[in-house]
């Protein structure tokens, strides 16, 4: 038996070397040689012959993005051209049975002696892990930029909603303390109007703080097919002329904790989207299931991480959300709804993010029904511990009261309206205009003050510091908490502390006259 030849030898060695390896004459690009890692990696037994003029099609060679890869740019017309070894990362294997590999590909030019190029050597790696923790990586950096940008939008809308409730606070009060002593029925007319408007006002405003995290949350177990099936008359009659179809999973009801009518503004506010995006006479479907999920949902905004999730889907087959638009949907204002009398606020969206990620959990765009359209994902953790929250404020005819009362707040015209309207409801008012001044004043006239309405947001001394000293120097101090903000985290820390009441702004003079008589006569 003959000794093998030294091309046997290499030609042996290749095939055992986990790297595909592919021989080609120069400048033709004739097939010399190929390795059984290289048709491993093709996904193909045999070698592919280039055809004239191309080396893509006949290895199924692609970008990233799915395009045939430019001719120019293959490792053998590269490493020719440059005359030196190259390096393609970009190539992504479309093999016979449909499935990709991402590889890399060295390619070194082979010269003879007198320095011509006889020969291309190319070595295929196989990175496709590696491409996908990339992936990974890129959709992690974009999940955290726009949480960090929707943060800092949410700060904003939360301090703009705050301010704006304090003016229109001072607006309500002084209509209603007017309307209290109106006699005409014109002029009564006009301070009602004025009142509907800042009701209006005051509604953007809590959907503001709701996208910035800071409005109320009542948590309770709810079953989201008890608020969807609570809904469904409501549902059909808002999607009239359109095909709306209930689906929920055949596994125990999905029990979240949250506040119902919060969650019943996300269920109407992505039905109503649905219905605006086909038009009135498309399909939509509302569907519920629970799913354990190991990972956070890929494409999610919000808190969600892992766990066991109740997923509430509103999917539509309308014309869908463009790319470039997905990134923006949940920003306060931003709307696609530009024109006609149902031009959009762009506050639906970004409510409904606000109330997902005040209830843990994440919110997704997928693909809608039937190929087309869009599907609005809701994630919410199941299991959470319930939490205890106030009973909310009753509200009747404004009770006449008694008594001196200290006002404490920054802000010299809700000072002044909230001191007028108080003088109108029967009681004598000592003013602060900051923490320091309140402890002055208190220490001076304790024994005569009733109570203390405090503002919560005050530079210097804040409404839970000014609480506390007020509280070193009378331990049973009775104090109406009072802020822009609605019933939040920081406003319940307060509470805890031992604050009796709490009234969130802008609220009515018949609200503010009920809760003083229940925390003076407590």
């Amino acid at each position: 038996m003959a000794d093998p030849s030294a091309s046997d030898i290499i030609s042996a060695l290749a095939d055992d070397l986990p790297v595909g390896i592919w021989v080609a004459r120069a400048p033709g690009g004739e097939f010399v040689y190929a390795n059984r890692m290289f048709a491993a990696l093709m996904g193909t037994d045999g070698i592919a012959e280039a055809a004239v003029g191309g080396y893509a099609e006949p290895y199924g060679i692609f970008t990233r993005d799915g395009q045939p890869y430019p001719e120019h740019r293959m490792p053998f017309v590269r490493a020719l051209e440059e005359k030196k070894v190259v390096v393609v990362d970009d190539l992504t294997i479309h093999r016979p049975d449909r499935t990709r590999l991402d590889v890399r590909a060295f390619a070194r030019p082979v010269a003879d002696g007198a320095g011509t190029i006889t020969h291309v050597v190319i070595a295929f790696f196989d990175i496709s892990r590696e491409v996908e923790l990339a992936r990974e990586r890129a959709l992690s950096q974009q999940r955290e930029q726009r949480t960090q940008r929707l943060e800092a939008i949410g700060t904003l809308a939360g301090g703009v909603a705050h301010d704006f409730n304090n003016l229109i606070f001072g607006i309500k009060l002084v209509a209603s303390e007017l309307a209290l002593s109106a006699s005409d029925g014109r002029v009564k007319s006009d301070l009602e109007l004025i009142d509907n408007i800042t009701e209006r006002a005051a509604t953007l405003t809590r959907s503001l703080l709701g996208f910035a995290r800071l409005g109320k949350h009542r948590a309770a177990p709810v079953a989201l097919e008890d608020v969807i099936a609570g809904m469904r008359e409501l549902l059909e009659r808002t999607l009239a002329g359109v095909r709306l179809d209930f689906s929920f999973g055949a596994e125990a009801r999905g029990v979240v904790v949250g506040d119902q009518a919060q969650l019943e503004q996300v269920v109407m506010n992505l039905v109503v989207n649905a219905r605006d995006a086909v038009g009135g006479s498309g399909r939509v479907r509302v569907s519920t299931r629970t799913v354990p999920l190991d990972a956070p949902p890929p494409l999610a905004t919000g808190a969600f991480t892992r766990g066991t999730a109740v997923v509430f889907e509103v999917a539509d087959d309308g014309p869908g959300i463009a790319a470039p638009e997905r990134d923006r949907v949940f920003e306060p204002y931003f709307t696609t709804k530009t024109r006609g009398p149902d031009r959009g606020t762009g506050l639906g969206l970004a409510t409904v993010l606000g109330i997902v990620e005040a209830h843990g959990g994440s919110i997704e765009i997928g693909g809608g029904l039937d190929g087309r359209g869009t599907t609005m994902r809701v994630y919410l953790p199941a299991g959470a511990p319930v939490t205890a929250a106030p009973a909310p404020v009753k509200s009747g005819s404004p009770a006449k009261g008694h008594g001196t009362l200290l006002v404490v707040d920054d802000d010299q015209i809700v000072r002044k309206a909230l001191v007028s309207a108080l003088r109108k409801l029967g009681y004598e008012v000592i003013e602060a205009a900051s923490g320091a001044q309140a402890l002055e004043h208190y220490r001076e006239r304790g024994a005569q003050i009733s109570a203390v309405v405090l503002d919560m947001i005050m530079p210097g001394l804040s409404g839970r510091a000014t609480y506390l000293a007020l509280r070193e120097l009378a331990p049973g101090v009775k104090v109406l908490l009072m802020s822009g903000y609605t019933m939040n985290e920081e406003v319940q820390a307060i509470l805890d502390l031992g604050v009796r009441s709490f009234l969130s702004k802008p609220y009515s003079m018949e609200a503010l006259a009920h809760e003083l008589e229940l925390l003076c006569a407590g």
